[in-house]
């Protein structure tokens, strides 16, 4: 038991002082958002904005963790009439990314995001209630340092769990379940 736990000891040493280097940053840029699923509505603009950090791993690979606030949600038009309106979700969401250089300028990225529910809102009436109060999504994108301080990025999330608050009865209903989509293109500075 002694030299497992010293084992044990020894893997994380080295495991954080193999971690090249911590940079720590802050991102925005714009949102697209749709809900997906058994809904039709169409694409609505928003925004992102927050911070984050890049933990470099070996030379090629890091890991970026990030907290952002973002506004979501979709447009849609009212059934028979000309009137239109939309639902805007705010969420804090928490994306923990694993990014890959494959050159000192261009990388590719892909991980899990979790996002917790601020407001909700359509036509001015708060509709918070109707919504789960966590989001699951996937990420994936990929990004282009100009220096090594700027950089872009252009990022997919797709919707894993249905956003409104109630049961399913069988797994088809949790598939075509509305979920919320997002496309993102941020720019990004680097401490």
């Amino acid at each position: 038991m002694k030299k497992l736990i010293l084992s044990a000891i020894a893997i994380m040493a080295f495991t954080f002082s193999n971690a090249q280097e911590t940079r720590f940053g802050v991102k925005g840029g714009l949102n697209l958002t749709n809900f997906t699923g058994d809904v039709d509505t169409n694409l609505k603009a928003g925004f992102h904005i927050g911070g984050f950090a890049e933990i470099k791993i070996i030379d090629r690979l890091a890991i970026q963790p990030e907290l952002l606030f973002s506004t979501q949600g979709a447009r849609y038009n009212m059934i028979g009439g000309n009137q239109s309106g939309s639902y805007k979700l705010n969420y804090i969401n928490i994306p923990v990314l694993a990014k890959f250089y494959v050159t000192k300028q261009f990388t590719v990225e892909a991980g899990p995001q979790i996002g917790f529910l601020v407001s909700a809102k359509s036509q001015d009436h708060d509709i918070k209630d109707a919504y789960k109060t966590a989001d699951y999504g996937f990420n994936f994108g990929a990004g282009y340092n100009f220096t090594d301080h700027f950089s872009v990025g252009l990022r997919y999330t797709v919707g894993i769990s249905g956003i409104y608050d109630h049961d399913y009865e069988d797994f088809s209903d949790y598939y075509d379940s509305t979920k919320n989509s997002n496309l993102q293109l941020s720019v990004a500075y680097k401490f």
